[in-house]
């Protein structure tokens, strides 16, 4: 199906924002950004093939997006090079990386307009995931003041805006076709396993993801300390 090009275009920059962003979170950490490169452009080529679009395939195909990246949090978060990596992390980007969530929900909505998800994985429905990226600003002001870290405040946005990112995506595993697909929708979630959109399932939401546990992490250790 052919998409509104301002709508691929808004997604592909909002892509490119997150994972430079990122990128000067990390420290201007190449070899992360290389992966990130790596496992994008092989995922948008076998999107841009169908790949993901074979809802009878077993394993569905939907596994060959997430379970990568979590794999890949796991081994940073328990591995000696990857504690280095976190400690190195600049808590004031990853939490402006949120902003982006703003275009996404946009996406979204656009996609459920155009028959390609339910109305639950939009603002409209069930995720509330937009009040992260509408509040990110904010937070970063007040967090961030006078040179100091309001380390409660950051941890408790950190916290619960994980926990509506799990909520939405949780709502999109079950309802992507598949053999084992929990709950049957009129519109299904087919849109973000599409090309340019497999991203957001692929990539900024794995970043995301691993921004709020890096976040979550550095700051326990502060109030801790």
């Amino acid at each position: 199906m052919e998409f509104a090009n301002w709508l691929s275009i808004l997604f592909i920059s909002t892509t490119i924002a997150t994972v430079g962003l990122f990128f000067l979170a990390t420290k201007k950490h190449l070899s992360s950004l290389i992966l990130i490169l790596v496992l994008g452009l092989i995922q948008g080529v076998l999107a841009w093939h169908g790949f993901f679009m074979d809802f009878k395939a077993m394993p569905p195909r939907v596994a060959f997006l997430l379970p990568p990246a979590i794999l890949i949090m796991v081994y940073t978060f328990y591995s000696a090079s990857g504690k280095r990596f976190i400690n190195q992390v600049d808590l004031k980007m990853m939490t402006l990386l949120s902003v982006f969530r703003v275009p996404v929900e946009i996406v979204l909505l656009y996609l459920f307009l155009s028959g390609l998800l339910p109305e639950s994985m939009t603002f409209g429905g069930r995720n509330f995931d937009i009040i992260s990226g509408l509040s990110a600003p904010l937070i970063f002001c007040f967090a961030f003041k006078n040179g100091k870290i309001n380390k409660k405040l950051l941890l408790v946005w950190n916290v619960v805006s994980f926990a509506l990112l799990i909520q939405v995506v949780a709502t999109a595993l079950i309802s992507i076709p598949s053999p084992i697909q929990l709950q049957a929708f009129d519109k299904p979630a087919i849109g973000v396993l599409q090309f340019p959109f497999v991203w957001l399932p692929g990539i900024i939401v794995p970043i995301v993801a691993f921004t709020h546990l890096v976040s979550i992490q550095k700051l326990r250790k502060l109030l801790n300390n």
